[in-house]
């Protein structure tokens, strides 16, 4: 069995705020968020709900993907991770003065430098990192972070995940309530980040959607294909090479959130399904991880709240 050989960043003496959960059939370890010693303090993704681990009895679905750590580097973390979007820039980053705050939900307030558009994959200074609550079960774990107003913008979010109980299956709840005075537009989509039982993205590989996949950019076709509804690799990914596209063909309502990524060597299987429509629909793989990221767009008015879930169920290939 082929396995993917990287380094573990995870150094002899090195600790992390971590905790664990387990319902008896899967057990998941998470990163915490922590200013001082958390391990991801990037600026681009949601601090809450980092899994280093989690398995089944016969598999391990997240792991270490990349090979340089450093705890600001924007996609040095691990697992079901999130992010939001505005207009493919933070909220309120246009509205803010050089030298202002703009906010990334799960982040906090951020400093605008001078610059002459907003970097996604940089990391800004941290203005303010709001107040994190961290409460936990034997089989859930709860984040709010709660951020006051800034340029008119305030929220407290929540993400619960919950391991259902005696089942393969995890849960993640959200809510985001607005308290500031301006309404909040965003997109939200989780990266995901899968590393199915360490082994590399190839023909085992596949992602399987519930609509037929029109790509807007043809997929690299010396590395994999669409067929109908499935994202297939051709060829095992080395070092360097990647496959990537947007995809339309998704409808208007939830039931096309609906993907599958199985790796068929060892049988690892995973269904994500979300109870929002999808908006938008990128897949991005590399050797190591491969990569559904299916948006959701939130509108939430001053005083109001929005919820929203997604519901992951693993599974041995071998035992469908």
């Amino acid at each position: 069995m082929s396995l993917l050989l990287i380094t573990s960043c995870f150094a002899a003496g090195t600790e992390f705020p971590s905790a664990e959960i387990s319902n008896g059939v899967v057990t998941a370890k998470l990163l915490l968020p922590d200013a001082e010693k958390g391990y991801y303090r990037g600026t681009r993704f949601d601090w809450s709900g980092q899994i280093q681990s989690l398995k089944t009895k016969e598999h391990e679905y997240f792991g270490q993907w990349f090979e340089k750590y450093d705890p600001k580097l924007h996609d040095a973390i691990m697992g079901p991770v999130e992010e939001f979007l505005t207009d493919e820039k933070a909220l309120g980053y246009d509205e803010a003065p050089v030298g202002g705050e703009f906010i990334r939900i799960g982040v906090g307030a951020l400093r605008k430098p001078e610059e002459r558009r907003f970097e996604r994959f940089k990391t800004y200074d941290i203005v303010d990192g709001g107040k994190w609550i961290v409460r936990r079960g034997k089989d859930w774990i709860e984040f709010t972070q709660e951020l006051g107003d800034y340029n008119g913008y305030a929220y407290r979010y929540t993400k619960r995940i919950s391991l259902s109980e005696g089942a393969p299956e995890m849960v993640i709840d959200h809510r985001l309530k607005n308290k500031g005075k301006k309404a909040i537009k965003t997109s939200q989509y989780n990266h995901n980040f899968f590393v199915l039982d360490g082994q590399p993205t190839g023909p085992d590989a596949s992602a399987q959607f519930a609509f037929d996949l029109k790509p807007q950019r043809p997929v690299q076709a010396d590395l994999a294909e669409v067929r109908g509804r499935t994202i297939a690799h051709k060829t095992e990914l080395m070092k360097g090479q990647s496959v990537y596209s947007e995809f339309e063909g998704f409808g208007e309502t939830a039931s096309d959130y609906d993907i599958r990524v199985e790796i068929n060597k060892s049988g690892a299987g995973v269904r994500i399904q979300g109870d929002q429509p999808i908006t938008k629909l990128v897949y991005w793989s590399i050797r190591t991880t491969l990569c559904p990221e299916a948006y959701i767009t939130l509108q939430v008015p001053p005083g109001e709240e929005s919820k929203w879930a997604y519901k992951y169920t693993f599974y041995d290939m071998r035992k469908q």
